[in-house]
């Protein structure tokens, strides 16, 4: 935790070195014994700036701050970060020394991942990319990525109406399909139906299927991966109407 912590005699220059070198935008601030005595974040550092103190001034932070004492169980820290202005999260034990940090989106990984709760996990460790990604677009629509862990992906995915998803088939995964809005055809092996939001459709490995937008609307449906291997190589297509080839 050095980058994330600085102690309370620093410059605003060597605040803004270490928040540069740890990407998360905010420092815990600590004294001589390693106890928490105040937070700071860059935009508290720009308003220093702007109200006209130098580079070479020491550091004003903020001393009244939220944090989490290492016995705390799971509802305190659910409604800590409940709090919209609330992204981080410093752990000390009862003399307030510094023993984790955790942030929002580190919280929200380590339960979408189905990691088990416990204070002294390496936060650190957990890549937030897993819940960070940007909207795919397609010829038919477009999708987005909620979470990618070992063991499944789950998707959003609109069709757009009149366009439809390839012909396909996957060796590694199964998919798991609720409609949200819209309306649509299924083709799932050899048999065809109509689907509607809350309908759901279990689409085992190695089976071929497609979706069709059949209404005037957007076709919205989640899609749930389960498997060991979800890249897009894994997309096997035996027909498509954007004459796309595998993957």
């Amino acid at each position: 935790m050095l980058n994330f912590a600085i102690n309370e005699s620093s410059t605003i220059l060597d605040a803004l070195v270490r928040i540069n070198t740890n990407k998360k935008n905010f420092l815990i601030v600590v004294n001589d014994l390693n106890c928490v005595v105040g937070i700071v974040t860059d935009g508290d550092i720009r308003r220093l700036l702007l109200k006209g103190f130098n580079l070479s001034d020491k550091l004003f932070f903020n001393k009244e701050f939220k944090y989490l004492n290492k016995t705390d169980g799971f509802d305190r820290i659910c409604n800590l970060f409940n709090n919209d202005k609330t992204n981080f999260l410093p752990v000390c034990d009862d003399t307030m020394a510094l023993v984790n940090l955790i942030t929002k989106k580190q919280f929200h990984i380590l339960l979408l991942h189905n990691i088990e709760w416990n204070l002294e996990y390496d936060f650190l460790s957990l890549d937030e990319n897993t819940v960070d990604y940007d909207v795919q677009s397609k010829p038919w629509g477009f999708y987005k990525s909620t979470i990618l862990s070992q063991h499944f992906q789950s998707k959003i995915i609109t069709v757009f109406p009149g366009e439809e998803l390839s012909l396909q088939e996957h060796k590694e995964r199964e998919e798991h399909w609720i409609i949200i809005g819209g309306k649509g055809k299924v083709i799932l092996g050899g048999s065809s139906f109509d689907v509607f939001p809350g309908k759901y459709i279990f689409i085992p490995k190695e089976v071929k299927h497609k979706i069709i937008n059949i209404g005037p609307e957007n076709l919205v449906f989640s899609e749930i991966q389960l498997g060991k291997y979800f890249g897009e190589d894994d997309i096997i297509r035996h027909s498509d109407k954007y004459n796309r080839n595998n993957s």
